[in-house]
């Protein structure tokens, strides 16, 4: 009986392909926040006609700063959460750049409220960054949750809302070099929505996605 079950194990031990590890976390994030970067210089050419009129205020700068180490830091903590046995508390780790995003925008939406911009561009303009904004967070969501599937990650909603949180901060920093005139209300509410709607789309997709049966 022993002879017989040593000879199944060899079997099944014969029959295994070798799996190629993962890269770490942070290789991976890099490699996906480079793909962001070359997406956003491929859509500049077609949604920056026209570009940032004067020196942009400094919330404006703040917000755009918290965007960027917001993305930077979600998509990490994505990569982290996505392999078993990593620390939850990663899911952490976007949260103080993202409060930097969202109070600057915040003091940005006060300033607009205080003294209203003019409206000098039409609603063209504001069309044209929601398009960009669309036009980034469809190919990023749908490249991050494919590299996260390869983990099986053992919380796919919480994974898939960090890599919500990153697509969209990568989405509103490609955008700032580009966007036409100083935020304005409609802009403001333009970004919450879109922000909004990625994270809900990720979690909602993009869990079922990363869900293994």
């Amino acid at each position: 009986m022993a002879a017989r079950h040593e000879q199944l194990v060899e079997d099944l031990a014969g029959r295994l392909a070798p799996v190629r590890p993962l890269p770490r976390p942070g290789l991976r994030a890099a490699a996906w926040l480079g793909a962001a970067l070359l997406l956003g210089a491929v859509l500049a050419m077609r949604f920056a006609a026209v570009g940032m009129e004067g020196q942009a205020p400094a919330d404006f700068q703040l917000a755009m700063v918290g965007a960027l180490l917001t993305a930077i830091a979600a998509a990490y903590a994505a990569f982290v959460t996505s392999v078993p046995g990593r620390p939850v508390g990663w899911a952490l780790l976007p949260l103080p750049p993202a409060a930097l995003w969202l109070g600057a925008s915040g003091l940005g939406c006060l300033r607009a409220w205080v003294s209203p911009i003019p409206d000098l561009h039409g609603e063209h303009e504001a069309v044209g960054c929601l398009g960009f904004l669309v036009c980034v967070s469809i190919p990023l969501s749908l490249l991050i949750v494919a590299m996260l599937r390869r983990a099986c990650p053992l919380r796919p909603n919480l994974t898939a809302a960090l890599a919500g949180l990153a697509v969209a901060a990568a989405a509103a920093t490609l955008l700032a070099p580009f966007h036409p005139h100083d935020t304005a209300l409609v802009d403001i509410f333009t970004h919450a929505v879109v922000v909004a709607g990625v994270i809900g789309v990720n979690v909602l997709a993009g869990g079922r996605l990363l869900t293994r049966g």
